[in-house]
């Protein structure tokens, strides 16, 4: 189980270092929009994503 808690870490960091190293200036621009966000706005989307997340996760396994 370790093993597989390790791949999915290590997918995360690699999926979530793909737009800094292809486009560091969207990711920029990105990160600085998301700064002028609420913080309800910012929940909602986490939230979200944990759902889709979740979906996908259960639809995989």
């Amino acid at each position: 189980m370790f093993d597989d808690l390790l791949l999915a870490f290590s997918l995360v960091l690699i999926l979530e270092g793909l737009l800094p190293a292809l486009s560091p200036r969207g990711w920029r621009q990105a990160v600085e929009r998301l700064g002028e966000l609420s913080d309800p706005s910012i929940r909602r989307f986490g939230i979200a994503m944990i759902i889709i997340g979740a979906a996908v996760f259960h639809l995989a396994s």
